[in-house]
């Protein structure tokens, strides 16, 4: 079973849309016990960095993605819920992240030319031989939407990374644990690919 946890963090729908095309059937639940037993786990969103927080917090869940990572679970963040693995961001000086890995989101600088939020179709760099990426082409694309950005701390993690006025460390992987800052459910067949590869995951493969 394949829990997505449910925080009112948006963009749940269209990731178990793209879920249900892969023939795979994933329950949408903020309860604990449910997201513990699940075979695998994805945080998704969209949203504020300090309200996403708030309401893991109050619901208890922030322990509960600890819990899950810790045990090996394989896990994915998606766009917020890849930020929100992460130590701090600009959005919510102050605010503590989950703080599952290492780095911090930063807010993409002004460029002229570039809108900022970033929002649409951006090429991928492949790197460090990511697992989710297994049959994806160098220079995919992949759909944005996001004004903050992820800076890694062990640039080992990164598997994939993209330029919009910043070198953006666009997807990362440790052990169980996955995140992309795209959303692969809006990524057409690269993106189903991709989430492909996570279900396909097996525990022996963490």
């Amino acid at each position: 079973m394949i829990a997505m946890i449910d925080y009112d963090a948006g963009n749940i729908k269209s990731v178990e849309k793209a879920l249900l095309s892969l023939g795979q059937e994933a329950e949408v639940t903020g309860n604990p016990e449910r997201i513990l037993k699940a075979d695998k786990v994805i945080l998704p969103g969209v949203g504020a960095f300090g309200d996403a927080m708030e309401n893991l917090r109050r619901s208890g869940l922030d322990e509960v993605i600890r819990q899950v990572a810790a045990k090996g679970t394989p896990f994915l963040g998606i766009c917020l819920g890849l930020q929100l693995l992460f130590e701090r961001s600009d959005e919510a000086p102050g605010v503590a992240g989950l703080g599952v890995l290492e780095g911090e989101i930063l807010r993409i600088p002004d460029q002229e030319g570039l809108k900022i939020p970033h929002m649409g179709w951006n090429s991928l760099h492949l790197e460090n031989d990511g697992r989710l990426f297994r049959g994806i082409e160098e220079q995919s694309y992949v759909y944005f939407v996001h004004s903050y950005y992820l800076k890694a701390k062990d640039e080992s993690i990164v598997k994939a990374s993209t330029e919009y006025s910043a070198h953006i460390h666009a997807s990362v992987e440790k052990e169980n644990v996955f995140a992309c800052q795209f959303h692969p459910e809006k990524s057409s067949d690269v993106g189903l690919k991709i989430l492909k590869n996570f279900v396909e995951l097996n525990r022996e493969e963490m």
